[in-house]
Parts: C-alpha cells; sequence; structure tokens
C-alpha cells in the first residue's frame, strides 16, 4: 500500500485554491485537481498492511489541539526536467513534529519539513523569465483555516491519475 498522512483543506479554501490555480501563467503540465489537494506532513511510500495497522494504532496517541493555519507565498520547485508550483502552507509544523515523534520508533523523522501545496506540475515553460515575472505577481492573498482533524491516506497511482483514499480520520481537540 502507498501512504501517507495529510491534512484536508476545507471546502471554501479549495475554491480559493482554485482561484490561484486560474491565475497562473501558462505552461505544459498539469494543475492538482481540486479533490487531490491535500498537506503531506508524512510520506511512507509503499509499505505492508501490519505497517499501514500499526501506524494506524500509533496516531492514536496523539494528543494534539486543533490549530489555525495559513497559506502564503506562492513558489516554484525547479527539478531538471520539470517543476512544481506550490503555496506554502504556514503553521503545521508542531503537528508533523508530533506525528515523527509518536513515530520515531518505527519510521524516520522528516529531515526537512516545508508545508505547502502542490498546486501544478510543470513539465515544459516556454519563456522562463515570462513565467517566473508572471509567477511572482500573483497576489497569495493570506487565507486562513482551522486544522481540526488529520487523516491517515492510500494513494492509488492510475492511469487518470492518483486517486486518494481515507482510512482512518484523527480527531484534533
Amino acid at each position: 500500500m502507498r501512504v501517507f498522512i495529510s491534512i484536508k483543506l476545507p471546502t471554501k479554501i479549495l475554491m480559493k485554491v482554485k482561484e490561484i490555480q486560474e491565475k497562473l501563467p501558462e505552461f505544459t503540465g498539469k494543475k492538482t485537481e481540486i479533490k487531490n489537494l491535500h498537506l503531506t506532513l508524512k510520506f511512507f511510500g509503499e509499505i505492508s498492511f501490519e505497517k499501514m495497522e500499526e501506524i494506524k494504532e500509533k496516531l492514536k496517541e496523539i494528543n494534539f489541539e486543533k490549530f489555525e493555519a495559513r497559506i502564503g507565498k506562492i513558489g516554484f520547485f525547479d527539478k531538471p526536467k520539470s517543476g512544481i508550483v506550490w503555496l506554502e502552507i504556514n503553521n503545521c509544523t508542531l503537528l508533523q513534529k508530533e506525528v515523527d515523534k509518536i513515530l520515531k520508533d518505527t519510521f524516520d523523522e522528516e529531515k526537512r519539513f516545508m508545508g505547502h501545496l502542490t498546486i501544478a506540475r510543470v513539465k515544459k515553460i516556454k519563456d522562463k523569465k515570462i513565467f517566473f515575472d508572471k509567477l511572482n505577481q500573483i497576489n497569495s492573498p493570506h487565507i486562513f483555516f482551522i486544522v481540526d482533524r488529520f487523516y491517515l491516506m492510500q494513494s492509488k497511482l492510475k492511469k487518470e491519475g492518483p486517486e486518494y483514499l481515507a482510512l482512518n480520520e484523527y480527531i484534533l481537540k
């Protein structure tokens, strides 16, 4: 099973993210479907059913209060043959560290966590200067939302794109 831990965004926030996606400069690639937008707190990759059950149980031990998160600046991860357009999500680091702490006997801690939403996967850009000029002009308004739960998710990779299924939900107090 391909498994990860994530925070889902409220529908109202997803619609605001969609507005930002619509302002993206021209590129060859794909915008992340609204239904697939999430913040990954920890990615496990392919694991056994038994390991997933162990994670599911350990996550029940997390005792964390709900909190306010904020979508901030827009950015770009440049890779040799592609790239990712993202929106920064602030204030989720403490929950991510709590997840790492609970799972430290089973999985390595994240070396570098940066809360972000992948809003587009870029395969090719005609003119990088124009692309980045326009990208930098996008005002990503500071959008706030309450994080009151997180999820253990399964990712099924399909020809049409990934399908995400919630395996378990964890409510914050």
